[in-house]
């Protein structure tokens, strides 16, 4: 078994890469608590060299990424994902699940996060514009490094 299809420590962090803004908030929130981060990607991605942090290269396969993730995600992980279906998968399977922006998603918010989402796409494809999502702000970046420690502070609680 090499490094990159291991099942991940205790405490895993794992990362869905390919469009994520705060991997370096990530990897300094893991560092302050000892947690491993597996950043997920289709591609190699460029990370620092240390050893909490580990590369998973899934290949170019439609949704490798989210797959890999949802079949190891689990209680006392967290996922950071901008993915909404990925994050359904992983908080059904008990993980603590972020979006960049600090939201958390729940058993609670998930199905209208769903809801949402199908919507746009649905919007989108009659045509209708509907714009992007607003840019990613150093506001964004803020609260998604509390939230990211508040998780882990809270897992870490719970494990007691």
């Amino acid at each position: 078994m090499n490094e990159e299809t291991k099942p991940a420590a205790p405490h895993s962090i794992y990362v869905d890469a390919d469009a994520c803004p705060v991997k370096q908030e990530i990897y300094k929130v893991a560092e302050r608590h000892g947690w491993t981060v597996q950043v997920v990607a289709n591609d190699i991605i460029a990370l620092p060299v240390h050893p909490l942090i580990k590369r998973v290269v899934v290949g170019a396969g439609f949704d490798a990424a989210d797959d890999w993730i949802a079949e190891r995600a689990g209680p006392g992980d967290v996922v950071i994902t901008a993915d909404v279906p990925l994050a359904s998968r992983c908080v059904k399977a008990g993980a603590a699940v972020l979006a960049h922006n600090g939201k958390s998603f729940s058993d609670k918010s998930i199905g209208m996060a769903l809801a949402s989402r199908n919507l746009m796409a649905e919007l989108r494809e009659a045509g209708q514009v509907t714009g992007g999502p607003r840019p990613f702000s150093q506001r964004d970046r803020s609260a998604f490094l509390s939230a990211l420690h508040e998780t882990i502070v809270r897992l870490q609680r719970l494990k007691r």
